[in-house]
Parts: C-alpha cells; sequence; structure tokens
C-alpha cells in the first residue's frame, strides 16, 4: 500500500478542487499516482479543475520570442525554488539573455542549452555561479521551439505563462495580428491539440472510458454507455481542440471560424503552451 501524505491530499485538493476526503480516497485507489486520481475523481462524477496534471509546480519565470523575420520561436522555462529569487532583477536578467542565446543558436534539448556559451562561461557554470549567489537551485524545466512560415509568441503578464503558435503563411492580411490572438486563445483555453484528428488514441480511449463510468454513475443503462460516452467526447473536442473552441474575443464564432473569415487558406501549423504550476 502506497503511503498518501497530507502534502498528497493537499496537492491533489488544490490540482482539483475536490474535498478532502475524496482526494484521500482518490490517491488511494490509484496508488499515488495524481494522473489517474484526476480520472478517478471525474469518473465518480466529481467537477474537476484541473483539465491534467502534467508538470510540477515550481517557482521562477516563463518566457516566450521570436526571431527578427518571425520564422523561429523559443519557449523556456527556468525554475528556482522560491517566488522572491523568481522576481529578482539578476534572475529574470538570466531567463531573458539565455532565450536570447536560444533564439540565437537553435539548441535540440535542454544538454544543448547547458552546453552553451554565456560570455565567459557555459550555461551549466552560470547556473552553478546562481546557485552560490542564491542559495537555491536554478534549473531550465523545458524548452520548446517551434519554425513555420510564421512564429508568434505571448507572453502572460507576470511571465508564468507563454506560448507560441505556428501559421503556415505569413502574407494573408493582419496575419501577424491574427496569430497574436491565437496565441492568446492557447494561453486561455488551453488547448490539447489542433483538431480532433490530432488527439491520440490513448486520450480519445481515456476520455471514452471517463465518460461510460461518469454516465454509469448517474444510473444510465449499460446499452446507452457508449453512445452517452461518445457524445460527451464531442463536447470534449469541442472544449479541448483549438479550432473548434469558441474564440475568446468573439464566442459566436469557432476558432476555426475566426481564421476562415480572414483567409480560407490559413492554417495552424503547431502551438506550444508552457504554465509554471501547471
Amino acid at each position: 500500500m502506497v503511503n498518501i501524505t497530507a502534502a498528497d491530499v493537499n496537492k491533489l485538493r488544490q490540482m482539483s478542487g475536490a474535498g478532502m476526503m475524496d482526494c484521500k480516497k482518490a490517491l488511494q485507489e490509484s496508488e499515488g499516482d495524481f494522473d489517474k486520481a484526476i480520472d478517478y475523481l471525474r469518473k465518480k462524477g466529481q467537477k474537476v479543475a484541473a483539465k491534467r496534471a502534467d508538470r510540477d509546480a515550481n517557482e521562477g519565470i516563463v518566457l516566450s520570442k521570436s526571431n527578427h523575420d518571425h520564422t523561429y520561436a523559443g519557449l523556456i522555462m527556468v525554475n528556482c525554488e522560491t517566488d522572491f529569487v523568481g522576481k529578482t532583477d539578476d534572475f529574470k536578467k538570466f531567463a531573458h539573455d539565455l532565450l536570447d542565446l536560444c533564439i540565437s543558436n537553435r539548441p535540440a534539448s535542454i544538454s544543448d542549452i547547458i552546453a552553451m556559451k554565456m560570455d565567459t562561461m557555459t550555461v551549466e557554470e552560470k547556473l552553478n555561479e546562481m546557485l552560490g549567489k542564491t542559495g537555491e537551485k536554478i534549473q531550465i524545466a523545458h524548452y520548446e521551439f517551434m519554425e513555420a512560415p510564421l512564429v508568434s509568441s505571448y507572453n502572460h503578464h507576470g511571465n508564468r505563462l507563454a506560448t507560441l503558435i505556428g501559421l503556415n503563411k505569413n502574407d494573408a492580411k493582419d496575419v501577424k495580428e491574427i496569430a497574436h490572438e491565437l496565441a492568446m486563445q492557447v494561453a486561455a483555453m488551453n488547448p490539447v491539440a489542433i483538431d480532433k484528428e490530432n488527439v491520440s488514441q490513448e486520450t480519445i480511449d481515456r476520455e471514452i472510458e471517463i465518460g461510460k463510468e461518469q454516465a454509469r454513475q448517474e444510473g444510465k443503462p449499460e446499452d446507452m454507455l457508449e453512445k452517452i460516452a461518445t457524445g460527451k467526447l464531442a463536447k470534449f473536442f469541442k472544449d479541448n481542440t483549438l479550432l473548434n473552441q469558441d474564440f475568446v474575443r468573439d464566442t459566436k464564432k469557432t476558432v476555426r471560424q475566426f481564421l476562415a473569415d480572414h483567409d480560407k487558406d490559413l492554417r495552424v501549423t503547431g502551438f506550444k503552451r508552457l504554465m509554471l504550476g501547471a
């Protein structure tokens, strides 16, 4: 039996919004796996605040930036242990300088980043130097990049959330403004994929199973569970795939319609999103 601590229960409660006892039961049934515990709560009909828990909560900064011609962009998360250090000028300058270095050198991985030269030392040596100054572990938690005919970056106020979005052409009317709106859409609505055909089969199977269990808990007959779950899956696609979401700026249309209204050939090639504590 996995030992479930009060801290574990509290973490799941903050992630899900469910009650303490429900969270404890979910963790026990899921042997301490937070993703499975979220699914357990959903299957029991709980309204869960978190859609998924794919990253640990840490302090620090998240930044995104594109190059001069908007064909390449980087998205980086640099973590520290406390909010106090994360808000210092030295920490923020390091993160900005590091992202500029990444934009210039286009590293493929974090291991490539820490080997890069930053002034007279490597990034890894710079991280160790900052550890000596702050007394806190500083680490590069995530780095994402994107190449496309047009890439737009968006940094949310406070630098705890940032996004990238790529489009298939850079000559459409008002295309930079359109890309910016879509980057903000990704920040606000946290889609899991561009369109429903881009959703993984694993996610689809998971949502079908959750939908069936929810219907079962509501007392629906067994021969109706598949049909009900399929209907719930359609709503999942509507709420969680970018092109099918309501456009935040005008909820009378979808993102797909927003794009088509500007240029019927304009397509989203990809998006990235990082957020501290999510």
